[in-house]
């Protein structure tokens, strides 16, 4: 959030996410309100990122209970979003599935998508 609030980077989410947050603990929906009290861009889902995760679910880089995390990785790929940050480290921070989505993505006409954890993405250092 600190890099956000400085502006060395510029939150990307969607109404996806938001809908996600809903159903979330109190002190997740206020991080996620913090969030878009920043300078954001909210992405929408679209039909051209809905046939890139049918894409992933055709080639069974995800199951179809975890639809919708592909959702979040097309949406990031077709926005072009320079890094996408998650902690969901079974589904989309794991080393073979992003080698996957990025295969499928170059196939479909897509560039590769850049997938961290948040620790990996901060420019700040604590001393």
């Amino acid at each position: 959030m600190r890099d956000f609030a400085q502006g060395n980077f510029i939150p990307v989410t969607s109404e996806l996410i938001a809908t996600e947050i809903a159903d979330a603990p109190a002190f997740v929906q206020d991080k996620f309100a913090e969030l878009l009290s920043i300078e954001h861009e909210m992405l929408t889902v679209t039909d051209e990122s809905l046939v890139l995760a049918a894409v992933y679910q055709e080639r069974k880089i995800l199951t179809p209970k975890f639809h919708n995390d592909g959702i979040h990785i097309a949406l990031a790929t077709v926005a072009e979003v320079d890094v996408m940050v998650s902690w969901n480290f079974k589904h989309i921070v794991n080393f073979n599935k992003i080698r996957l989505f990025n295969a499928a993505n170059l196939e479909q006409g897509y560039r590769q998508i850049q997938i961290y954890t948040p620790r990996e993405v901060t420019t700040y250092e604590d001393k």
